[in-house]
């Protein structure tokens, strides 16, 4: 036999409002001043009633959009009854039957070399309510818990993938590649250190025996794993336990109730938590507070008029328009709106994509690194880094020369910034260090003949070594040469100093 894991996941993704999902409390993130952020309405006092907040609403849609889901023209509010001490009403208010969005996909990449992708499907994105957080004390000396409700009430999408990922590596792909997808299209930060975005892994396996027969075993949940690398480790963990426990007691799908289980990242292994509820414990009914929502055409229209150009479209463009690689184009893209910004000033400028790519996923994200700046930051701006790839691909400096450019103008920000002056990286800048330096490439040919005639009569063991057919003397002599000849094409002094050697 042999066994094939089976993963859904639901992502809950903290929108970018200013204030609540039902009230007008802020919504930031406080950890430092606990239970401040809040009101009897998302207190849950007897009398407080909700006010939907119009922003949540919004953003929401805008990610079904470019989710590619379905979108239903008119949608509700439910009660999710359950009790615990970070939900003072002892109810969530959330969508159960009549959900805002349902079907959609996240494309991932499965084989960048080949250029391999995979649809995941959604089931549904709909909007909920956070719960506040239980503080609980790790240090072994007590056994105090506390509550911070700061985040009770703070807006949440929910979204649903059908069972369609089948390893923890696509599972933490499908993740970055819909984080992405959130922070382009601006509806919220997914810091998931600040529970902007959690997730919770449905994970159990198919079980293909020797006579054909393919057996599911129990699902399991793994709950609020808010890391990918945490996502990838509890899956791997999770499946190994689940193989072990199938040779035990060879358990199926519906023998045993569904259970939920949390990850303790420390120790590198899931626990049993609770057995998980259907969804008839919860008593799901219509909230009797809040309206409806019925989704006008103008609304629908004017949401989808705010999309930008979203990341897998992105990708096609640039291999299809460009010329990049499968691997460049995702590299550049996964780096952000405002770094794909930068670079598509840059090959516009320079009317080279792929030398612009090289330079934006190797010199530039280099400094960028070793910086600890954003693109936003970076002193050369894409005017600058433009015209100097320009003048390469017009061959009028070398590659190296342009590097050499490249480092002296951060060289200069860095001088200025330690004497506490404001220096432009202008064009001009970039063209006086280059005639400052000789870098220009030299097309007078007579004056490279006049050198190379030089260098030869100055040097006649490597001369001779290469007649003689020791190929690699001629490097001694070009380096001599560039020496001298700065801003030479290498190329071209080569195949005139071999040319040079080869007469008789």
């Amino acid at each position: 036999m042999h066994y094939e894991t089976i993963i859904g996941l639901e992502v809950h993704v903290q929108l970018q409002t200013k204030t609540k999902i039902f009230c007008g409390c802020s919504s930031a993130f406080n950890p430092d001043n606990p239970n401040v952020q809040t009101c009897p309405v998302c207190l849950g006092l007897p009398g407080s009633l909700p006010v939907m907040n119009r922003t949540a609403f919004r953003l929401s849609l805008k990610t079904a959009l470019a989710l590619g889901c379905d979108i239903a023209r008119f949608t509700k509010w439910d009660r999710k009854q359950y009790y615990y001490p970070d939900l003072p009403k002892g109810y969530q208010i959330s969508q159960y039957d009549l959900p805002f969005s349902s079907n959609g996909f996240v494309e991932i990449d499965t084989d960048l070399e080949r250029g391999e992708t995979k649809k995941i499907r959604l089931i549904r994105a709909h909007l909920e309510e956070d719960a506040g957080k239980n503080l609980h004390d790790e240090s072994g000396r007590g056994h105090d818990s506390h509550v911070d409700l700061n985040r009770a009430g703070t807006p949440l999408l929910e979204i649903v993938s059908q069972p369609d990922l089948r390893s923890a590596a696509e599972a933490k792909t499908y993740l970055e590649e819909l984080k992405l997808l959130l922070t382009y299209i601006g509806v919220s930060d997914c810091n998931m250190q600040e529970g902007s975005l959690r997730c919770d892994a449905n994970v159990n396996l198919w079980v293909h025996t020797d006579d054909g027969q393919k057996i599911a075993t129990p699902i399991v949940e793994v709950k609020n794993l808010n890391s990918f690398r945490g996502v990838e480790q509890a899956i791997d963990f999770e499946v190994a336990r689940q193989i072990e426990d199938w040779e035990r007691t060879h358990a199926k799908l519906g023998d045993v109730a569904k259970q939920t289980r949390g990850w303790d990242a420390n120790r590198g292994a899931t626990f049993a938590q609770r057995g998980k509820e259907e969804a008839s414990d919860y008593r799901y009914f219509p909230d009797p507070d809040l309206t409806p929502v019925t989704v006008s055409d103008e609304f629908f229209a004017e949401v989808k008029s705010e999309l930008c150009e979203l990341p897998a479209s992105r990708r096609r463009r640039y291999r299809a328009d460009l010329g990049l690689s499968h691997y460049d184009a995702d590299v550049i893209v996964s780096q952000g709106d405002h770094f794909t910004a930068y670079f598509e000033q840059v090959a516009k400028l320079c009317g080279d994509g792929k030398q612009a790519a090289n330079w934006l996923t190797q010199d530039v994200q280099r400094e960028l690194n070793s910086r600890s700046l954003s693109i936003d930051a970076f002193p050369i701006s894409p005017a600058v880094l433009g015209d100097l790839l320009k003048r390469v691909t017009a061959s009028q400096i070398t590659v190296k020369s342009a590097r050499e450019v490249f480092d002296a103008l951060l060289a200069e920000h860095e001088a200025a910034t330690e004497r506490h002056e404001v220096v432009e990286l202008s064009t001009a800048l970039a063209e006086k260090i280059i005639a400052d330096r000789g870098l220009a490439i030299v097309s007078d040919t007579g004056a490279i003949t006049a050198i190379i005639a030089g260098v030869i009569a100055r040097n006649p063991k490597p001369v001779a070594d290469f007649k003689s057919g020791k190929q690699a003397a001629v490097g001694s002599l070009i380096g001599q040469i560039m020496k001298e000849l700065k801003g030479a094409d290498a190329k071209v002094v080569r195949q005139m100093l071999i040319d040079e050697l080869s007469k008789p």
